[in-house]
Order: structure tokens, then sequence, then C-alpha cells
């Protein structure tokens, strides 16, 4: 039953990675990004590491994919503004 587990879900993380490369917008990115990371952290878990779980629900699926966000925010917003300065 166990392996089973392990199986489906590292099935899940090669599905959810490869559609985090595949995705060209970077919003769209960080959103699979985030669920790359809360998959990540419940094969950690399934695997008895609760501790790397917990780490990596913090850091991969809130952390860094609102640092992303943030960042094409103001990349964005600062084309926008050169653009309309020239």
């Amino acid at each position: 039953m166990a392996d089973a587990v392990i199986v489906v879900v590292l099935l899940l993380v090669g599905a959810t990675a490869t559609t985090a490369v595949a995705v060209r917008d970077p919003q769209r990115q960080a959103l699979v990004l985030s669920v790359l990371g809360v998959v990540l952290a419940v094969l950690f878990t399934v695997l008895q590491a609760p501790d790397v779980g917990l780490s990596q629900l913090a850091v991969g699926s809130a952390l860094t994919p609102l640092l992303l966000l943030l960042t094409v925010r103001k990349v964005r917003r600062r084309a926008r503004d050169k653009g309309r300065q020239e």
C-alpha cells in the first residue's frame, strides 16, 4: 500500500515538474511551482520526513512563488513605465 502511494506521488511530482517547465507565462509558472511545492511536501511526508515536508511547504509552495510573482510584477511595471517615457 505504501509503495503504491509513493509511486502515485512520484508520478504527480514528475507531471507537475514537467508542466512547470512547459508553461510559458511566468504567472502561471509561479502557480504551477506552488502546486509542485505542495506535491513535494506530500512526497516528503509519505517518505517519513515531515520536517523536510513542512519546510518545503513553507518555502516551495508559498515563499518562492510569491517572490517570483512580485519580481514579474515589478519587471512588467518598469517596462510599462519605460515605454511611457519614450
